[in-house]
């Protein structure tokens, strides 16, 4: 073998030699890492055996689940249901035909006189007491409301003047909605708060079912719709009373008239209450809503105030709704003067 070749032979056998030793030293390494780890692990255990009751087993937690009962449904205040103390009942005979009717007190809820009041039945215009509450709940009355031509497809009453494409004071529509029973306004109303018609009948069944009222369903926002849009004397009483504990829709429905700022010629919309006590003058009168379709017939909910009496009257389906509420309201004064 020549020099140059056994040199040669000597440099592979120190590399293999060398690769060789560093093969053992990571063997070793591994060795005492995994031998590292096996005791950790007994430690471990050895901990975990000493803190059990008994033998040293995983168990799994399986969560309990309790029964949860349903919401109950809202309870109905006795607003409108609770009678009169004896002593401040009527007796009132009607000339005319009434499906259903009630006198109450406003301040209290007492009933001091009714026919039929868990009667369900339909309730024509006054099913705009409840889109007024809704409005000045979800919606500034300083807001401006956008006039689309969904407000401008109606039928029935309406404030007839509403300019499309135009903003309009909310609280003019209010007025438009309250006083000549505008089914205008009230579709504009409810675009304006929900952006639908459909969602704001939802929400009026909400407001409706929160309170806990037992006649009430709506699926119109003016109550130009019968089909299934109804309510009763006791539950019409309540709304009404919430409508009065509004200081806006309390100035409204007291309004025999208006003179309303109006983007139309002239600038002023002229609108009156049609009311029939308001129109009539009977003393006191400071509320609240008519309504008429052929199914509902002629439907009034009227308030009048003689010092710090203050009454109130539901009449639905009736013959006259000017003469009977007359004749309540004033049997109702009449009797708590005496007492």
């Amino acid at each position: 073998m020549s020099v140059l070749q056994e040199g040669r032979a000597r440099r592979h056998r120190n590399r293999r030699s060398k690769r060789s030793r560093q093969g053992q030293a990571t063997r070793r390494r591994v060795e005492e890492a995994f031998a590292v780890a096996f005791l950790a692990v007994v430690a471990l255990l050895a901990v975990m055996a000493s803190h059990a009751d008994g033998p040293a087993t995983v168990a799994l937690k399986v969560p309990i689940v309790r029964h949860v009962a349903a919401p109950k449904a809202p309870v109905r205040g006795d607003y409108g249901i609770t009678p009169a103390p004896a002593a401040e009942q009527v007796s009132v005979k009607l000339a005319l035909p009434l499906t259903s009717g009630l006198l109450f007190n406003v301040r209290t809820g007492h009933v001091m006189w009714s026919k039929n009041p868990t009667d369900v039945v339909a309730i024509a215009s006054l099913t705009k007491m409840m889109t007024a509450l809704l409005v000045v709940t979800h919606a500034s009355p300083t807001a401006n409301v956008l006039i689309t031509s969904d407000a401008l497809h109606y039928t029935g009453s309406g404030v007839g003047l509403l300019p499309l494409g135009k903003r309009v004071s909310l609280a003019a529509l209010l007025y438009g909605l309250l006083l000549p029973s505008g089914n205008d306004a009230a579709i504009a109303l409810a675009d304006h708060v929900a952006g639908t018609q459909s969602r704001f009948i939802s929400l009026m069944n909400a407001k409706a079912h929160a309170l806990g009222l037992r006649c009430t369903h709506y699926t119109s926002v003016s109550g130009i719709i019968d089909q299934g849009n109804h309510s009763c004397a006791e539950d019409l009483a309540l709304i009404a009373h919430l409508v009065l504990e509004q200081p806006l829709l309390a100035k409204i429905v007291a309004s025999p008239s208006a003179i309303l700022p109006f983007p139309i010629k002239g600038g002023k919309l002229f609108l009156y209450n049609n009311n029939p006590l308001l129109v009539t003058g009977y003393p006191g009168t400071d509320g609240v809503k008519t309504g008429f379709t052929d199914a509902a017939g002629d439907c009034l909910v009227a308030t009048a105030r003689r010092g710090r009496t203050w009454l109130g009257v539901v009449l639905l389906h009736s013959g006259n709704t000017s003469a009977q509420a007359q004749q309540l309201l004033s049997a109702g004064f009449a009797k708590l003067s005496k007492s």
